[in-house]
């Protein structure tokens, strides 16, 4: 971001106190939005820290004021060293005493200060302290500021806290829980997210997180070689109009999606996964399941589903000798969805790994068949292992047939991932986006790590944080929903040419919402895997509602 607002100015000749000014309106804009629509008459404590930050936070004081509020600024820390933009600010802010209140805060005089303040009550608090710039723990000066704030002077259970840029304490690039006394309500970043706002832990600091244009170029924004992402309505809204119905729409024009799924223990898998994928959209779905759970799956299976039985083990689950079974179905699905429910068996392995090294067409892989291909890196090589290495069957199978542009989506959560990477040492995934990027990369597939904020790797690097969903979702069958909104997705998209990574961020991005939808509906407590998939409903709504 420094480099951005450094060529801000350089390539575009925008003066970086302009950048300042823009910023301290829109964290205004924001303050007077959630506090009813006008600031004024309305107490605003401001803390004002030494650097740019606190040089926003200065001008932010200037701006309420002139818009009716009544701030009180405690400026922190010697300026005796700021130059240009920031001196600016506190200089100006300077002329204000008189007109709205400004300390000086120091350790002597932080309780009596605060006390006389907190007998006002105000109605926001702003953490201008320190920004996106600090890569060291807090000071006690600063840390016993924060603290007093939260503890001993305000209610912050009532009292909004707003964060311009980043809560004082966070480094904006690293995710380790770091000193952060004063958790964020609402976060105002700028131009772009900062990796701590969007990924856990420290994302949990910042509350609700507002990005705000301040006046950068676009394609200053979209040039910079960034592999890092967050999901915005904007990318599920171009997928659905590039996936739109039209008057000449119908089933064999949107897709079919077929579901390997259900075993003589785990039918429920194979229906929630297939009514999921019935509600994505797409046109028709079809369910292979073992012969001896096909009646368990059709009963409660929508009506609109197709379910087929196959051959199947003596433990209920599919048995290699399915996949001749199912050719017809292969060769007419658009995509593929493998792995709910379907057992861990030495014949179903087989299957499975048939299944992927002909695959003609996309191929979603979750739950068990994670499991029977782990570790991934000896059961399904990287298809980029050159021609000459023989040393692995299934790479080879794959290279031979020619099929291996066949996108592959592998839908682990932490402990499945795990095992598709051989070992049980969970520093191996400590730094959740370096271990997606980094399968993702070497094996040539996407990769969805499911859990507290999904992440979705791609062969070329690029990794996307979804800001969707809940802990709610951490319960049984949402794994199997999620496969099927995904096959739906992905035979969508197939027919339209829609492209199959961005359309996964879309898949991923729509489940996670149709589970808020359910939290707000039912609570985490008690909402369940099919009050997801009936959120779906709403959540199209409220997609196009936007």
């Amino acid at each position: 971001m420094r480099e951005v607002d450094r060529l801000t100015t350089e390539k575009y000749g925008i003066p970086s106190i302009l950048l300042m000014e823009n910023a301290a309106h829109a964290v205004a804009r924001v303050i007077t939005e959630k506090l009813g629509g006008s600031v004024k008459g309305k107490s605003i404590l401001i803390l004002c820290g030494p650097g740019n930050n606190g040089a926003d936070g200065a001008a932010l004081a200037r701006i309420l004021w002139t818009q009716g509020g009544q701030p009180y600024v405690f400026t922190i820390g010697s300026r005796e060293n700021l130059k240009d933009d920031a001196g600016t600010n506190f200089e100006i802010l300077s002329h204000f005493n008189g007109y709205f209140a400004i300390t000086s805060l120091t350790r002597e005089n932080l309780l009596d200060q605060f006390q006389k303040v907190s007998d006002q009550r105000p109605d926001a608090i702003v953490d201008a302290v320190f920004g996106t710039g600090l890569n060291r723990p807090l000071s006690v000066e600063y840390s016993s500021l924060l603290e007093l704030v939260r503890d001993y002077t305000f209610d912050t259970k009532t009292t909004p806290v707003f964060a311009i840029d980043i809560p004082s304490g966070l480094n904006s690039d690293g995710t380790e829980p770091t000193t952060c006394p004063l958790k964020a309500d609402v976060t105002i970043t700028f131009t772009a997210p900062k990796p701590a706002l969007v990924l856990p832990p420290t994302c949990h600091l910042c509350g609700e997180l507002i990005t705000a244009p301040i006046g950068t170029p676009g394609d200053l924004v979209a040039s910079y070689p960034s592999q890092l992402f967050v999901t915005t309505d904007s990318d599920l809204g171009l997928w659905c109009y590039d996936s739109r119905f039209t008057d000449s729409s119908y089933k064999n024009k949107r897709g079919h999606a077929l579901l390997i799924a259900g075993s003589e223990s785990y039918s429920g898998a194979a229906v929630l996964a297939g009514n999921a994928a019935m509600r994505s959209g797409v046109g028709l779905v079809t369910i292979a399941t073992p012969r001896s759970s096909k009646d368990s799956v059709a009963s409660r299976v929508l009506p609109e589903v197709m379910v087929r039985g196959v051959a199947e083990t003596e433990n209920g689950a599919i048995a290699e000798s399915a996949f001749e079974e199912i050719k017809d179905l292969l060769e007419k699905a658009d995509a593929v969805a493998i792995g709910s429910g379907i057992s861990q068996d030495e014949s179903t392995k087989k299957f499975v790994q048939k299944v992927i090294e002909r695959r003609r067409q996309p191929m979603v892989v979750d739950a068990d068949a994670l499991n029977l291909l782990s570790p991934f890196g000896k059961q399904c090589a990287s298809p980029r292992v050159s021609k000459g290495d023989t040393s692995n069957a299934s790479v080879s199978r794959l290279l031979t047939r020619g099929l291996v542009h066949q996108p592959l989506i592998l839908t682990p959560h932490e402990g499945e991932f795990m095992r598709l990477l051989g070992t049980d040492d969970k520093d191996a995934i400590k730094d959740r986006v370096a271990a997606v990027r980094d399968f993702a990369v070497k094996h040539n597939v996407i990769l969805v790590l499911k859990g507290e904020r999904v992440l979705i790797g791609e062969p070329g690097g690029k990794v996307v944080v979804n800001p969707t969903g809940n802990s709610g979702l951490g319960k049984a069958g949402n794994g199997d929903t999620l496969t099927g909104i995904l096959a739906g997705f992905v035979a969508q998209a197939v027919q339209f040419n829609i492209d199959i990574f961005e359309t996964v961020v879309a898949a991923v991005y729509i489940a996670g919402i149709a589970g808020d939808i359910a939290e707000k509906k039912y609570g985490k407590r008690v909402m369940t895997a099919s009050d997801v998939r009936e959120s779906l409903t709403d959540a199209f709504n409220q997609l196009e509602a936007n």
